[in-house]
């Protein structure tokens, strides 16, 4: 079984269905999560601000949906 680029998209392996998924929203993630790091830490000041501005810039996609979801009162 082909496991690389050139792979089909779906395959049948003993009647189960096997799809191959394209990972194109990590390279996204991995840009915003760079960014968030550089701006939360361009503003921390002392050791607990860099801890939470790594944790803030680890889960900034789930509170933007957050924030956006009560902006909208969903």
């Amino acid at each position: 079984m082909e496991t690389g680029m050139n792979a089909p998209a779906h395959e049948t392996n003993h009647g189960r269905k096997i799809v191959y998924a394209n990972g194109a929203a990590a390279p996204v993630y991995g840009i915003g999560l760079i960014g968030a790091l550089f701006y939360f830490l361009q503003h921390a000041t002392t050791f607990l601000a860099i801890v939470l501005g790594i944790l803030k810039s680890i889960v900034w996609p789930a509170l933007l949906i957050y924030k956006l979801l009560e902006f909208l009162k969903l």
